[in-house]
């Protein structure tokens, strides 16, 4: 006689997780844009014909490093000519206090001759003609001391001018050489050697500084006042998301004086050292400013959590069956250590305890007291 097949029925086949218990970031998410640490357009101090180009385009420099050379013949026979005035105006200056030397001692000799002609007039030794005669000799000589002094300090009015004028080319020698400003990573070249270039008209080459760099980001103006209040206590820190995946950590340093009435957001900035290079002027990364972290949280994998016409909620397994469990859902978030879609967690305020187990795929087959059969072991999300 053939016995009936009392072998128990295979539960649902189901993808499980373990509810956990764990630190959680409050975090508000943004789209931000990479911007150079600093910008400089490298323009020409002086006019004149480039002579070489010294640096690669694409090159990372160096404060002070050489970038162009511009050509020297004009200014350095401008230099000759100055020079050769300023020595021919120490000659004059240095004859001009000869003269005044000589007449010094011109007009002590003849002011002596008239005050000695005055005491023999008034002895009546000599005549009223010849003391009028000695005193107008010591007025001229007295003169031409006066005049010889003026003609000293032209002179050397003139030799201050000419050690100005030759400076100044000196100075325009030195802006012949067209350095690096700040560090930074060299764009393309704009001029050749061979071209002419004004003072301060053409752009020579842009420099960007990359180390530091900073990511430009709007958030939500009712966020402004919680981030002012945080921030005074201490500095935020911000996370940049790249297209590859990559996360690079940095700090928020600027908040915009203003909001804009067009999107409702506050303008911030974030500076990143940026020493691997991650980010790039001109970029596109997800941010995500990090305000506090939220300790002992319950927290599932978004996936576990279904959408009931009574509200959310969960299923659990217990004894190998599926129960309905109503949750509530505080907010959702996505760990640093995962960019991946659907990889979001929930943190539950009531519904779960920690070391529960909960259904996170196959919920469209069960019904409260399905018996299940897990896939996989119970992990955390």
């Amino acid at each position: 006689m053939a016995h009936a097949n009392t072998a128990a029925p295979e539960g649902v086949p189901i993808h499980v997780a373990r509810v956990l218990s764990q630190d959680v970031p409050l975090e508000i998410a943004a789209a931000g844009n990479v911007e150079a640490g600093e910008r400089v357009d490298v323009k020409p101090r002086i006019a004149g014909q480039i002579r070489n180009v010294e640096f690669a385009e694409g090159q990372n420099v160096t404060k002070g490093q050489l970038l162009f050379s511009i050509d020297r013949d004009t200014m350095s026979r401008q230099q000759a000519q100055q020079q050769a005035e300023l020595e021919r105006d120490i000659a004059m200056e240095q004859q001009a206090v000869a003269v005044a030397a000589r007449d010094a001692a011109s007009q002590k000799q003849s002011q002596s001759e008239a005050d000695v002609a005055v005491k023999l007039g008034d002895l009546g030794v000599l005549s009223g003609q010849s003391v009028k005669q000695a005193i107008t000799a010591s007025d001229t000589t007295r003169s031409s001391l006066q005049a010889d002094q003026a003609a000293i300090a032209a002179a050397a009015g003139a030799v201050r001018a000419d050690h100005a004028r030759l400076s100044q080319i000196k100075l325009q020698l030195n802006f012949a050489d067209v350095v690096a400003p700040i560090a930074g990573r060299a764009g393309a070249a704009m001029v050749k050697a061979g071209n002419v270039v004004l003072e301060n008209d053409t752009t020579l080459v842009t420099l960007l500084q990359l180390a530091p760099i900073r990511v430009v980001f709007g958030v939500p103006e009712q966020s402004l006042a919680e981030i002012q209040r945080l921030s005074a206590a201490g500095s935020l820190e911000v996370e940049a998301g790249t297209g590859d995946n990559r996360l690079v950590e940095g700090h928020l340093d600027f908040i915009d004086n203003t909001v804009d009435p067009t999107t409702g957001t506050v303008r911030m900035k974030a500076t990143f050292s940026n020493s691997n290079q991650a980010l790039w002027p001109g970029q596109f990364v997800n941010v995500r400013l990090r305000l506090r972290v939220d300790p002992r949280q319950v927290v599932v994998p978004q996936s576990a959590i279904q959408q009931g016409l009574e509200g959310k909620y969960a299923w659990r397994i217990q004894s190998g069956f599926a129960t309905m469990v109503p949750v509530t859902v505080l907010r959702t978030y996505r760990p640093t250590t995962s960019s991946q879609p659907g990889s979001e967690v929930a943190v539950l305020g009531s519904g779960l305890s920690p070391g529960d187990v909960i259904v996170t795929e196959g919920q469209l087959r069960l019904t409260p007291g399905s018996r299940v059969s897990p896939i996989d072991t119970p992990s955390g999300p």
